[in-house]
């Protein structure tokens, strides 16, 4: 028996669209046929929890840009402090810094600095404002720039909140054996960069491929870090 069309209906409003079919644009039909589909179940199989291998916790750091935040309201930072946590990762450290360059920056430089510190997580700054500059700050430390990151966050972003993810500037990069991941302000833009993205990369287990397994690796033809 051949296969449904998994887009029943839609055939036409597939080809007028100027832009990318979600599946939440779909009728219950269609999204049930592509939710079964062969190649959806093969995905899921390889995007998996190798259970046979121990989980290994990883130290963040993580910073909240913002004129107007304190630890009190900051409510996306606290997303990801309580995300961390419950995934059983160690929060490193904690800061608030505003919208400022250099001090965006030297915090950043502070924590690559410290061999304790595996991953930097930072909040807020990555808009189109005049003062949104954390992308700014923070890509001038990166010596490998993940272009990865922020298209896939991007395109996690557009299936909830369609074309408005253009505003979001989200980045990451790897500076002095320390993944640096810069996530829009919105607790809804932190609940879907840790996850949709960073709970998996950041679990040594997760397969086929992570960002842990490979930390041991970045600072590979280079002086160890100090410390």
């Amino acid at each position: 028996m051949e296969n449904p069309d998994p887009f029943p209906a839609v055939q036409g409003k597939i080809l007028s669209r100027a832009l990318p079919l979600r599946l939440v644009d779909l009728p219950d039909s269609a999204r049930a046929n592509i939710e079964g589909c062969p190649f959806r179940m093969y995905s899921e199989r390889m995007n998996r929890i190798d259970e046979t291998k121990p989980f290994k916790p990883v130290n963040i750091a993580v910073l909240t840009v913002s004129d107007t935040r304190t630890l009190e309201t900051d409510k996306s930072g606290d997303t990801l402090v309580e995300r961390i946590a419950r995934d059983g990762h160690v929060l490193a450290d904690r800061a608030i810094v505003t919208d400022d360059i250099a001090l965006i920056r030297a915090q950043v430089q502070t924590w690559i600095d410290d061999p304790r510190i595996e991953v930097v997580i930072s909040t807020g700054g990555t808009g189109v404002t005049g003062r949104d500059v954390t992308p700014e700050a923070l890509e001038a430390l990166f010596e490998k720039k993940i272009d990865g990151f922020g298209e896939t966050f991007r395109w996690i972003s557009f299936q909830k909140i369609g074309t408005s993810t253009m505003q979001s500037r989200a980045t990451a990069g790897v500076a002095n054996a320390t993944y640096i991941f810069a996530l829009p302000g919105s607790t809804g833009a932190c609940k879907d960069g840790w996850d949709d993205i960073l709970r998996q990369q950041l679990d040594i287990r997760f397969r086929p491929c992570n960002f842990a397994e490979l930390m041991p690796r970045l600072n590979e033809g280079k002086l160890p870090r100090s410390g």
